[in-house]
């Protein structure tokens, strides 16, 4: 029997064993499952803060664009009424054009000057993770692809005799 006792000593010490590494493996994985969901919430956060960081990259060159489409704008309202003022001489009634794109000019700027402020509040936002880090795809869209009316068209290309006239009417 004596054979029969070491027999069960040693099974009953491989289970100890066996049910040791078990114990030691759940508590491994219990670990590394722990771990894995810090590493996936340290992910999670990184993704969002990148996705802010696109998403006010995104509100500043919307910023951009529209600081650079005023410039033109205002380039081009000063070029008109160079234009009238100097056909004054000629038009006296055109002073009333002229006074016209003054106040065009100046609702224009005072808008675009709020606008840039609330696009300023929006990229603060967005970075403070207190606004959605998507942008409206219309307004992505609406900053690539300038959609401009056939009117406007035809004041930014001046024929070539229009140009002419305009350079002999502006004394230099």
């Amino acid at each position: 029997m004596f054979g029969k006792r070491e027999l069960v000593d040693s099974l009953n010490r491989d289970l100890a064993r066996a049910r040791n590494k078990r114990d030691t493996l759940a508590s491994g994985v219990t670990r590394l499952t722990a771990h894995i969901g810090e590493l996936e919430i340290r992910l999670s956060a990184e993704n969002e803060r990148v996705e802010r960081e696109k998403a006010a990259g995104e509100i500043l060159q919307l910023k951009k664009v529209v600081r650079d489409r005023s410039s033109a704008f205002s380039a081009a309202i000063a070029g008109i009424r160079n234009a009238t003022e100097a056909a004054e001489t000629i038009v006296p009634e055109i002073r009333e054009l002229t006074e016209l794109l003054d106040v065009i000019a100046t609702k224009v700027a005072r808008t675009i000057d709020g606008l840039l402020s609330e696009l300023d509040l929006r990229i603060e936002a967005v970075r403070a993770g207190n606004a959605a880090p998507q942008l409206p795809e219309s307004l992505i869209r609406s900053a690539e692809t300038p959609q401009i009316s056939s009117r406007v068209l035809r004041l930014q290309k001046p024929t070539k005799e229009a140009a002419e006239a305009h350079s002999r009417a502006i004394p230099a």
